[in-house]
């Protein structure tokens, strides 16, 4: 896996840590988000609202087809269904 491009604020209970055993706590973090932030994931626990035409999509195909544009429309929003 490719060393993903974040910032991440992690803190410790444990201020004796080594600096090895910190990199691999980070390593693990990165590793769960990426799996937790992947499109299918998103697209699954959320719903479209699109107030423009008064709907709402429940499709994870309508949702992955929002957030692959480059510009979305007007009060156009993304409700996570969590």
């Amino acid at each position: 896996m490719k060393s993903p491009n974040r910032d991440l604020l992690v803190l410790l209970k444990d201020e004796y840590m080594s600096e090895q055993a910190i990199e691999q706590e980070v390593e693990r973090l990165n590793a769960m988000l990426f799996n937790v932030e992947s499109f299918e994931n998103i697209a699954q626990s959320h719903e479209l609202i699109d107030l423009n035409k008064y709907r709402i999509y429940p499709e994870k195909k309508k949702v992955l087809q929002v957030l692959r544009e480059k510009e979305t429309k007007p009060f156009v929003f993304l409700f996570n269904m969590n």
